[in-house]
């Protein structure tokens, strides 16, 4: 399955102003990175990968669709698989990638 262009789309208005923005066609989605760390991406499994501080996980897992996401089977923490559900909104949309944003910003650039 390919990924939501209107999604990426949505996201992109979102990070329009976002300095140090890259997309970047990754694991059969389109990611945005932040000084070459992926923020968020939007998944070809449907709605959002996201990527989260792994000590947040726990407490965001079960937010309006958040899953951790799944790699080769595996549930990974810093990782959130966001359901198209739970993007309904712009307001829950500009929530979900401000949190992917702050995230990839705390990284060094890479």
């Amino acid at each position: 399955m390919a990924y939501d262009e209107g999604l990426a789309d949505r996201i992109r208005q979102v990070l329009r102003d976002e300095a140090g923005l890259t997309e970047k066609r990754m694991f059969g989605g389109l990611a945005f990175l932040v000084n070459g760390n992926l923020a968020v991406s939007a998944s070809s499994r449907g709605g959002l990968l996201l990527r989260v501080d792994p000590a947040d996980t726990p407490d965001l897992v079960g937010r309006a669709g958040a899953a951790r996401f799944e790699m080769r089977g595996r549930p990974m923490d810093g990782w959130l698989h966001i359901d198209p559900a739970g993007l309904g909104t712009e307001r829950g949309l500009e929530s979900w990638v401000s949190r992917g944003v702050s995230y990839a910003r705390a990284l060094p650039p890479k």
